[in-house]
């Protein structure tokens, strides 16, 4: 474009282009269908029979979260997968600017598989995840957002967000801003799947005794030495 302007009576024109970056990256949002919760309800059940406790690889102050099992890789075949391939479309520079392009070739695999049963007052503080991918499902909210935001203590602030799950991140110009969701009954079967680094907290419910449940888990380059042979002899 052409801006125009005079100084001392002289008419003077520069030529200006207006520069808006790319962003390379965001995230996907789903609603995933009867037939993937209730799966997922059944992995649940089996988990609870057979405890496997992973509070102490994860960052959440919460008292109980399982590790459960993707029997016969169903979940990462049905929704992950398609879930990749998406976001690859999405994103196109996602993986070439965060990985060596050879990396990129190889195959996925959902690394890290648990779910979370969040009592009130817990919480999870500010914090990412290793791997390439991430994803939280909400499988049981208790709670509502309009009454946890209308709390005493949270109704006063400028920033109500008992019961939120929330996505954080800087601008280019280096503010630190974010992406809030707001919990209730109609959040449950919905999915988020984002990039792993993307720092992202769920804030403390209240008043409440009943547990909020919800699934996350990890996807990882498969990088086995089987697979890398095979990717050797194919490629």
């Amino acid at each position: 474009m052409k801006v125009r302007f005079t100084v001392e009576k002289e008419k003077i024109e520069m030529g200006v282009n207006v520069m808006i970056p790319d962003q390379p990256v965001g995230w996907l949002e789903i609603g995933l269908p009867k037939l993937v919760m209730t799966r997922l309800q059944s992995y649940i059940k089996t988990a609870k029979k057979n405890p496997i406790n992973v509070n102490n690889t994860l960052a959440g102050n919460i008292s109980k979260s399982l590790s459960i099992e993707d029997k016969d890789n169903w979940f990462f075949q049905s929704v992950i997968v398609p879930l990749v391939q998406q976001f690859v479309t999405s994103y196109p520079t996602f993986l070439s600017s965060a990985f060596v392009p050879e990396a990129s070739t190889l195959p996925f695999r959902l690394s890290n598989f648990w779910v979370n049963f969040q009592k009130q007052y817990e919480f999870n503080p500010p914090h990412n995840h290793g791997g390439i991918w991430s994803f939280v499902i909400w499988v049981k909210i208790p709670t509502d957002f309009r009454e946890q935001h209308a709390l005493p203590f949270s109704a006063s602030s400028n920033m109500p967000k008992a019961s939120d799950f929330e996505f954080q991140y800087t601008t280019m110009l280096g503010d630190i801003t974010g992406s809030n969701y707001a919990l209730d009954k109609k959040s449950e079967g919905q999915m988020l799947f984002f990039p792993a680094k993307l720092l992202h907290s769920v804030y403390p419910f209240y008043e409440c005794d009943k547990e909020r449940v919800s699934i996350s888990g990890n996807i990882h380059f498969d990088t086995s030495e089987n697979i890398i042979a095979e990717s050797e002899i194919n490629g």
